[in-house]
């Protein structure tokens, strides 16, 4: 989870969700494969990836050089992203900033265990700490 983000659990109380926290989240969503679909596409490398909860689109985090899970957010309008990364299961949404606890989308949930962090393999540089977006 980023830091200083709001968390607000799915249905808390019992209570239904709220509209707002639903619209966006299309659970039958494949990923779009196990990376960053840019950075892959153009030999980059992430610090820890985001996976659209509307499309399944697979981008990095704001730490990472490229942002583009936020870029794929302000093209698309997409409002809510999930961690695509082993063991968080955490929301997002970017309208009102806050993290929720949501729905089970369409496996997997994650990268590969075996898939380093950052990744991929052989395509992160030395001093990638440096390169990081704080």
């Amino acid at each position: 989870m980023e830091v200083g983000l709001r968390r607000r659990e799915f249905g808390e109380n019992g209570e239904e969700p709220m509209k707002s926290e639903t619209d966006g989240i299309n659970p039958a969503a494949k990923p779009s494969g196990t990376g960053c679909v840019e950075c892959s596409a153009r030999g980059g490398w992430w610090f820890h990836l985001r996976r659209c909860a509307a499309c399944g689109h697979i981008g990095c985090c704001d730490s990472s050089p490229h942002q583009h899970a936020s870029k794929h957010n302000a093209a698309t309008g997409h409002p809510i992203i999930t961690s695509f990364e082993p063991g968080e299961d955490w929301f997002y949404d970017y309208r009102t900033g806050e993290t929720f606890a949501g729905p089970k989308l369409h496996a997997p949930h994650s990268h590969p265990l075996a898939q380093p962090v950052p990744g991929p393999a052989g395509a992160v540089p030395p001093n990638w700490q440096a390169l990081l977006n704080e």
